[in-house]
């Protein structure tokens, strides 16, 4: 399965351009819905993304849970979790039915919460 499907790639990207330049220009930075949510099929991790940055478009931002109960925000390598291979060949997927319904700050607090992502 492919992580990122052109279109949500496209967001992802003009979301890091649009952070990019508010960072540059010392404006705060927009928290966005979470574009994709990945997760491993035979574990507990999951990752919500909200950017790609636009100098090195296979670094993702967004919040990053290991299943260790320690959810946090920060970036992550799209290459990195394509190489993950688990039991039988399993490996990280696109979930094909997720529509975030609030802010990427929104789910970060009530991961924090709950020591795990709720998406």
């Amino acid at each position: 399965m492919k992580l990122l499907l052109n279109e949500q790639r496209a967001e992802l990207l003009a979301n890091g351009k649009a952070n990019n330049t508010l960072r540059e220009s010392g404006l705060a930075e927009q928290d966005f819905n979470p574009v994709v949510k990945l997760f491993c099929p035979w574990g507990a991790a999951t990752w919500l993304l909200t950017e790609l940055d636009p100098e090195d478009e296979d670094i993702a931002f967004g919040l990053c849970d290991l299943g260790m109960g320690f959810p946090e925000l920060g970036n992550v390598s799209l290459r990195e979790i394509e190489s993950v291979t688990g039991p039988g060949g399993l490996r990280i997927e696109r979930d094909m039915h997720f529509t975030a319904n609030k802010s990427l700050e929104a789910y970060a607090k009530e991961a924090r919460l709950h020591q795990r992502i709720v998406a």
